[in-house]
Order: structure tokens, then C-alpha cells, then sequence
């Protein structure tokens, strides 16, 4: 009786075997390129984010403030070194994740199959080749966005008009800017479809008041009035640090037959536009009840100015022309000058009436009118 002998496999050599194989060594250097990638994601982030916050606390030590509210509450260029340098390490972090993406899974198809860099090279310019044309406006829209914020054009916290959309600027991304209007609407607008930005946050702010009064009013008296109640809001200890210049008086705007338009403007900060205009308005309120100045009950007052336009955070589009409409309120028009009347219209021609057919089936009579 022959017995047969069975080989049982050896667990350790199949181990080694197994260390050995050319399967293991390339998951393992798989997975090393995976987590090279995700260290150097880290560390890039980390990099531009100290340097980031090294501008921003250079700032804030300059200025002598804690918080980056603080700085938004002056008129100084700092703010705007903030905001440019956070939006703009946004966009380096989000371009150098897509850069340690590409380079890692390329490294991956190497160590796979390093016969497959050759193809996929060829595919990568393939898909090139036919994307670059479908790819302009991502290229369009990432390299406008780098210039928007790199020239200081706009930054987050910026109350912009882009054309597209009005409002305030709450995040600058690679390829789309997001703006919120006064509405609450938020508004994803691509960078490479802007062509214009109106940025109402730099610099200063005006504040333009039309102040309509009786035509019979005494007008150095009002003026006269309108005047000293803005130098004392803008010399008083609670207004004086948001009013940058001294008020002034534009005078008479327009003259119609029941009004006088009279304007008044200030020089304010960006973020104090609103809260400077309401409580001058309150003031020449108070100021004309003192005068006995019965302001013309107004049930339409189209201004052409800047206080013509819609307003967002209390920041409004300039035009041109001023001009004044005013209704009173017996329901007068005013009377407009003549070089905004419109033509008047022809007068209709005369139209003869149709002869009448006799009832006794005599003659019809000759018609005395023109023929048509």
C-alpha cells in the first residue's frame, strides 16, 4: 500500500513570498506617494497661513488694535492689506491642492505601470488639446480672479458693483466671486465674466442730501441754517471720527415753480455713509422746524444724481445730470425748462365725415371735404 505524501504549503515562506512581491511594493509605494501628498498639503496650507497671519498681526501691531473689526472701523489703507492678503492666501491654498492632486496621481500611474506614463501622456495631451478650447473660461476666470485681488481691486467685506450683481463681497474664490446683496441674495459670479468693478469700500464715502423748500423761502437764511447744523454734527464727539472733511454746500441744485432744491454733502468714511446721512437728516429736520420751513409735500422726487441709483449698504451709483421732478401737494405740475419739455405732437388731421346715402334714391350730394 503506497501512501501518498501531501506538502502542506510553509505559512512563512508564503509571508516572505508575499513581502517580496512586486503587488506589495508598489501598494506600498502607492500609498506613500497618498500620504506624501496629504503631508505637503498640510505644510503648504501651514506655510501660507503663517505667512498670512504674519501680515495680519504686522497690521494689526502697527495700528495698535486687537481685532481685525477694529481696523475695518478706520479709513487707513491697512484694512485693505488685511483683506487682500487673506483673500489671496485663500487662492494659494486652493491652487496649490490642485497642483499636489495632479503631481500624486501621476506618480500613482508610474509606480503602477510605468508603461502607462507614456500613454497617459499622450491622453493628458490629447484631453489637452480638446479642452482648450471648452477650458478658456476656467483659465479666464482663475487668471482675472489672481488680478482682481493681487491690484486690489476687491476683497472679502467689500461692497463691489460688478455689473452682474451689486453688494457686499463675501468670498473671493479660484474661478467665482461671491457677492450678497442687499436683498440677501448671494450672487456666484465667474471672475473671468467680470469686466468692471465698482468697489465702493475704498477710500471714502459722500453723503449727498437734496433738501427741497418752498419757493418763497428766504434762501441765505436756509442755506445759511443747512449749513451750521452740519458743521455741528461733523465737530461733535460722537460723529467727529466718521466725517473725514469739513461739510459743505453745494447751493442751489434746481428751481421749479413750488421748490428750491438745496444740497448738501459730506466726506465720510466707507462704513459710516448710512449712519451719518440719517442722523443729518434728522438734524436738518429739527433745524428747518425752528426756521418754521414748511418742506412741499413731495409725492415723487426723481433725482438723476448720485442719489439716483439704488443703494447697497448705503453706497449709491453715480449719474449725471441732476435734475429734480416735485409734485405739490394740490397736484400742480412743476414746469419744466424748456430744453426738457417734450415736442408736442401734431395736431390730428381733420376727418370728413361719410356722405349720407338720400333716402328717396336721389343724387348723393358732392362731397366738400379732401379725398382720401
Amino acid at each position: 500500500m503506497l501512501l501518498l505524501e501531501t506538502s502542506t504549503p510553509d505559512p512563512v515562506a508564503a509571508t516572505i513570498s508575499f513581502f517580496d512581491s512586486e503587488l506589495f511594493w508598489k501598494s506600498v509605494a502607492v500609498l506613500a506617494i497618498v500620504l506624501g501628498a496629504l503631508l505637503a498639503r498640510v505644510i503648504a496650507h501651514f506655510v501660507v497661513g503663517r505667512v498670512v497671519d504674519q501680515i495680519v498681526s504686522g497690521v494689526k501691531k502697527r495700528q495698535r488694535v486687537e481685532d481685525t473689526q477694529a481696523i475695518a472701523a478706520s479709513p487707513l489703507a491697512a484694512v485693505r492689506v488685511v483683506q487682500r492678503t487673506r483673500t489671496l492666501g485663500s487662492i494659494l491654498n486652493n491652487i496649490s491642492s490642485i497642483l499636489i492632486v495632479v503631481i500624486a496621481v501621476v506618480m500613482i500611474v508610474n509606480t503602477i505601470d510605468n508603461t502607462l506614463i507614456g500613454s497617459f501622456a499622450l491622453l493628458t495631451a490629447a484631453l489637452g488639446a480638446g479642452l482648450g478650447f471648452g477650458a478658456q473660461n476656467i483659465v479666464k476666470d482663475v487668471l482675472n480672479g489672481l488680478f482682481m485681488v493681487a491690484e486690489d481691486q476687491l476683497g472679502v467685506g467689500d461692497v463691489v458693483d460688478t455689473g452682474q450683481a451689486t453688494g457686499v463681497v463675501e468670498n473671493v474664490g479660484v474661478r467665482i466671486t461671491q457677492i450678497r446683496d442687499v436683498n440677501g441674495t448671494l450672487w456666484f459670479v465667474r471672475n473671468g465674466e467680470i469686466v468692471r468693478v465698482g468697489n465702493m469700500s475704498q477710500g471714502w464715502s459722500r453723503v449727498i442730501i437734496d433738501l427741497a423748500v418752498p419757493y418763497e423761502t428766504d434762501l441765505e437764511s436756509v442755506q445759511s441754517t443747512i449749513l451750521s447744523t452740519a458743521n455741528e454734527l461733523a465737530s461733535s464727539s460722537r460723529w467727529r471720527a466718521r466725517i473725514i472733511d469739513k461739510p459743505e454746500l453745494w447751493g442751489l441744485e434746481s428751481i421749479a415753480d413750488d421748490a428750491l432744491v438745496i444740497r448738501v454733502v459730506l466726506k465720510t468714511r466707507t462704513t459710516a455713509k448710512d449712519d451719518v446721512a440719517r442722523e443729518l437728516r434728522i438734524r436738518l429736520k429739527r433745524a428747518l422746524d425752528t426756521l418754521d420751513v414748511k418742506l412741499p409735500s413731495l409725492s415723487a422726487v426723481v433725482l438723476s444724481g448720485f442719489e439716483g441709483a439704488t443703494s447697497v449698504g448705503g453706497v449709491k451709483g453715480p449719474r449725471t445730470t441732476p435734475t429734480a421732478t416735485v409734485t405739490t401737494e394740490h397736484g400742480k405740475p412743476v414746469r419744466l425748462p424748456r430744453a426738457l419739455r417734450k415736442p408736442k405732437a401734431p395736431p390730428a388731421p381733420e376727418q370728413t365725415p361719410p356722405a349720407q346715402r338720400p333716402q328717396d334714391g336721389g343724387p348723393v350730394p358732392p362731397q366738400t371735404g379732401p379725398r382720401s
